[in-house]
């Protein structure tokens, strides 16, 4: 099934994603975590690009374990990082024969240490032209794109970052799914700025689970994203206490989710870790799933 079909129907999806592991144990634990987390039944589940794209052969293993071993819909990632159009063609043409549907196309981040995206040589510099790209290899692909709720940390303004979106919508992006935030005013308000510029397509809020301050403190440096006031201080009262921040990260997470739900949605998309547990506090809490 394509992504785009999912959110047609007449629900809110259930979707994951998931970490590339560097590993043997972690993608052990990987496996693990997708078999746990099967039985909630999710629409459809995703695993990303290494930095540098360095799990780029492994993702469409993944990919190909993801939807025959355990039957479940894949998205696989493609980024513009380290990629010429030549090696790019191979991955889209390698997924068609597994029968992938479904690619979020990203440009990815610069290297750690770097300041600014450095396209590669017969690649490309923008999302919008991978977009484009892979239309013109298989119209038939279900693409979706990233989007910013609080505006991607290297554009100028909060308003070109949506133009900016626009463009990836009108090169052929189906379904866009934000970037992780912990407000729901914040999503409500970037799906009325996207309204108001003219992209209809399905909008899905991705959420992150806080389950350790020195990885969503790394996180939200990575994406631009802010963490409230309020929520900030209450985690670094509890620095010391590991448990005491999963709570809080799972009640932040149920409250966020409750809130968006209430709205016209079309689903919830979490960004997993690679840890089953708290995801399936959340879920349960919400009542959704198995």
């Amino acid at each position: 099934m394509k992504v785009i079909d999912a959110l047609k129907e007449d629900k809110q999806t259930l979707s994951f994603e998931f970490f590339p592991p560097k590993t043997e144990k972690q993608e052990k634990r990987l496996f693990e975590v997708i078999s746990q987390l099967k039985g909630f039944n999710p629409d459809f589940v995703s695993v990303t690009c290494g930095a540098l794209g360095t799990t780029r052969d492994k993702t469409v293993f993944w990919t190909k374990e993801i939807k025959e071993r355990f039957q479940l819909e894949p998205i696989t990632h493609l980024t513009c990082v380290a990629e010429t159009k030549e090696s790019l063609k191979k991955h889209i043409d390698e997924l068609a024969k597994i029968g992938v549907k479904n690619i979020l196309a990203l440009r990815g981040d610069p290297p750690e240490g770097h300041d600014k995206f450095i396209p590669p040589l017969n690649g490309f510099r923008y999302a919008k032209q991978l977009v484009e790209f892979i239309k013109s290899i298989n119209p038939e692909i279900c693409v979706g794109v990233a989007g910013y709720p609080e505006g991607h940390r290297e554009s100028p303004s909060v308003e070109k970052d949506i133009q900016f979106l626009k463009e990836k919508v009108d090169a052929g992006a189906e379904y866009i799914i934000s970037q992780l935030f912990f407000e729901a005013d914040l999503f409500f308000a970037f799906v009325e700025r996207c309204r108001k510029a003219g992209i209809s397509v399905p909008i899905l809020p991705g959420i992150m689970i806080i389950t350790s301050l020195k990885q969503i403190n790394k996180m939200t440096e990575i994406c631009g994203a802010g963490i409230p006031n309020a929520l900030m201080k209450n985690l670094e009262w509890h620095k010391d206490d590991p448990e005491a921040i999963k709570k809080i990260g799972i009640e932040e997470a149920v409250n966020l989710c409750s809130k968006l739900q209430q709205a016209d949605i079309p689903g919830l998309h979490f960004f997993v870790m690679n840890q089953a547990e708290p995801i399936s506090n959340v879920l349960q809490q919400l009542s959704l799933g198995s």
